[in-house]
């Protein structure tokens, strides 16, 4: 046995996360869950190092499963991963230990992107600890400093990099930043053998007739997109050889039965010399898959595309965020928006399914640019794209931005970033149906375009878009009343 496993034996660290699909009708009509990769390369991190832990995976679970889990494995430490989606129940599961007299000498420990800039919060609400940025040397050390002893005593962790917790009297005190992992090779496969992984190939292969697994090649994002939250990996680019990712590949493939690959990183093609070696290495091991991926459009184009098609890219999600220049220039993205279009063409032409993503209400943004945005959509006909009204996130560029005109009517511990709202151009029920416009047109000039144009189906969509455009119009009259 390890040394380091003789020093911890006995120590209990549990992971978990607060995601549970059963109370999310939205999540269960969408049905496409994705295991917790973070936690799990933590603890694969801690196995590697032989410390013991267990993963409770709550995503198929409930609650009350894991409150019963934790009075009976009265775990030594619980690490806690939060997000905009399981805050809450981040902060319920905090709450329930701190209630409970057999868990009082249990550590807390918090990590993920919610907490970088919500230390003092999360500290406030039962964390005796909260991992800043990437987590696993972090939790490592933390493991060998809490020991077996059971003490919660916060500064007892003050010589361990990327830390924050609250000093006597409550003020919050942050150690010095991690530095970064700069060889991402060392990190083990996750931990995927700690759940239960069917679960997730089960529900999709029921809800879409097929299923899928993720995978990161790579950490951080080098673009500066004002909305964007960068609060984990930095503003940074590592990447895992494309050896490594297809040694990932060979052995989800031994191990389970999948068809499909989604590549969970922000710009899947940053790197053409590493797109082109990862074609080459799954060539020269006769590997064959189908994925789909996200990139930017002026990190493609045609010779990039193919490479894509000959890796086995059935789907690519092109971001755009907007159809208005001046809207795009605004949220910083350094992206042309002609180029948007072309990218999403060529890689239709060449047969790979097209996605993009479209934002609205976005600071300054009239009618003329969601218009704009509009003609985008027709113009450059992805076969998807997805609709969200845009809303700060703490740290993000946006968030600076916006901070002296933002309400919210709840407090922190009842709400999450999403409930924010700020001024904007027009009432925020004008961007409801600015929305279901947005929608509604762009899919009745499909309609009419694909030779349905005078179906019952082309004219229930025309409808929904004369109602849309009549609310936008009554909502933006509104203001002037």
């Amino acid at each position: 046995m390890p040394r380091l496993a003789l020093s911890l034996q006995g120590m209990k660290v549990l992971f978990t996360h607060g995601y549970f699909i059963c109370d999310d009708p939205k999540e269960q009509q969408i049905m496409k869950p994705y295991p917790p990769l973070g936690l799990l390369y933590l603890s694969a991190w801690l196995d590697k190092h032989g410390v013991e832990n267990e993963v409770f995976d709550t995503t198929f679970s409930t609650k009350n499963d894991l409150k019963g889990h934790l009075l009976r494995s009265r775990p030594r430490i619980v690490a806690l991963y939060a997000n905009l989606m399981t805050k809450l129940n981040v902060l319920e599961i905090a709450a329930f230990i701190r209630r409970e007299e057999s868990l009082r000498n249990t550590l807390i420990v918090m990590g993920g992107p919610d907490v970088t800039h919500n230390a003092a919060d999360y500290l406030a609400h039962g964390a005796d600890l909260i991992v800043i940025g990437e987590g696993e040397q972090t939790m490592l050390e933390i493991c060998l400093s809490a020991g077996n002893e059971g003490a919660r005593d916060s500064e007892h962790f003050s010589h361990i990099p990327g830390i924050a917790f609250l000093q006597p009297g409550g003020l919050l005190f942050k150690t010095p930043p991690r530095e970064k992992l700069r060889d991402i090779d060392a990190l083990p496969f996750p931990n995927r053998h700690k759940i239960d992984l069917h679960h997730y190939l089960d529900a999709w292969k029921k809800a879409h007739g097929h299923s899928a697994v993720s995978i990161s090649t790579q950490r951080g994002c080098p673009y500066t997109c004002r909305w964007c939250s960068t609060a984990v990996y930095g503003q940074s680019y590592r990447r895992r050889s494309p050896e490594k990712v297809v040694d990932e590949i060979v052995f989800l493939k031994e191990q389970y039965n999948f068809d499909l690959i989604w590549f969970v990183d922000d710009v899947f093609t940053v790197s053409h010399k590493w797109l082109g070696e990862f074609r080459d290495a799954l060539q020269s091991r006769n590997v064959s898959v189908q994925f789909e991926c996200i990139t930017r459009a002026d990190r493609l184009n045609a010779e990039v595309i193919g490479i894509l098609k000959e890796c086995g890219c059935f789907r690519v999600w092109i971001g755009a965020e907007s159809g208005s220049q001046r809207i795009i220039d605004a949220m910083d993205r350094r992206v042309d928006v002609q180029q948007v279009g072309a990218m999403i063409r060529t890689a239709g032409a060449a047969g790979i399914q097209t996605g993009t993503f479209i934002m609205l209400g976005y600071p300054g943004e009239t009618e003329q640019d969601i218009r704009d945005t509009v003609q985008h959509l027709k113009a450059a006909n992805p076969d998807l794209f997805t609709i969200t009204v845009a809303y700060p996130i703490k740290g993000t560029g946006l968030y600076e931005e916006v901070q002296s005109v933002t309400v919210s009517g709840l407090p922190w511990a009842e709400s999450t970033d999403r409930d924010l709202d700020f001024r904007r151009t027009y009432p925020r029920k004008y961007y409801d149906y600015a929305v279901r416009w947005t929608v509604n047109a762009v899919h009745w000039h499909k309609a009419r375009h694909s030779g349905r144009g005078y179906s019952l189906h082309s004219f229930r969509l025309a409808a929904k878009t004369a109602v849309a455009r009549a609310g936008m119009f009554w909502w933006r009259f509104s203001k002037m009343m």
